[in-house]
């Protein structure tokens, strides 16, 4: 047998090939991005008003001073509602000094009740009309002057008598000769039981360079009369011409 003759020997089978490398994991893609809404823009708040002034409750025996924007209910100690009452104004003119020393100058303020029903004007008890219609309301003379103590002027009201439709009456000082607030001295306005004297007192602003003077007003409330002290400047020499300024004031 020749080598030609012999068996070839066996082919070794070729390894396998290696396993594909395993595919690298690929993370599934994010979400889209969820759209937040805005948070909601806090409206602003609005400041609060301005407290008003206390009311000042009324004792025997004891007045109550009242600043502006003070108010007072017409009861007594236990709750019993006032009746009679009267409003003063008193003032001082003011002293000129001249060569022979110095002089006070007559001053002429006229106070005047004016009584409201509904935002309009019922009714007016003043120097030429002293008492009103219904009689609820009397004022008791005209000073010419200021000169003298105590009231120069007085309005009496009989609370029990206003009529119902009746809400609210103010209290108007004028200067029929046109001076000014600024020649006037120790002004005050003051409510006056007829029984305990007098219940409370506010002392006007000197120096103003008005001729008219929103003094006080009396309103219902509640079931209540009460008393609010003003002291407005206003423009107004007589009663008619003060009653523009009025509205504000109910």
């Amino acid at each position: 047998m020749s080598v030609d003759d012999a068996p070839a020997a066996p082919v070794a089978a070729a390894p396998p090939p290696p396993p594909p490398p395993p595919a690298a994991s690929v993370p599934p893609p994010p979400p889209p991005p969820v759209a937040v809404p805005p948070a909601p823009v806090a409206a602003p708040v609005a400041s609060p008003p301005p407290a008003s002034p206390g009311e000042v409750s009324l004792v025997k025996g004891r007045p109550v001073s009242l600043t502006k924007g003070q108010k007072v209910t017409l009861t007594k100690d236990g709750g019993q509602a006032l009746t009679l009452v009267r409003m003063g104004l008193g003032w001082d003119p003011i002293k000129k000094s001249g060569f022979f020393g110095s002089r006070e100058v007559d001053i002429d303020l006229d106070a005047t009740a004016v009584l409201f029903a509904g935002g309009q004007v019922a009714d007016m008890a003043f120097y030429n009309n002293l008492r009103t219609r219904d009689g609820s309301i009397q004022h008791m003379g005209d000073n010419l002057t200021g000169a003298g103590d105590g009231d120069d002027e007085v309005v009496a009201v009989d609370l029990t008598r206003i009529p119902v439709h009746i809400d609210t009456v103010i209290f108007i000082v004028t200067s029929y000769q046109g001076q000014t607030f600024e020649q006037v001295d120790n002004a005050f306005c003051r409510i006056v039981d007829h029984q305990d004297g007098e219940l409370a007192r506010f002392a006007l602003a000197g120096g103003m360079p008005f001729t008219g003077l929103v003094m006080a007003k009396l309103f219902r409330e509640g079931g209540n009369w009460k008393f609010q002290a003003i002291g407005d400047g206003i423009s107004a020499r007589v009663p008619t011409e003060a009653v523009q300024h009025l509205s504000r004031y109910l």
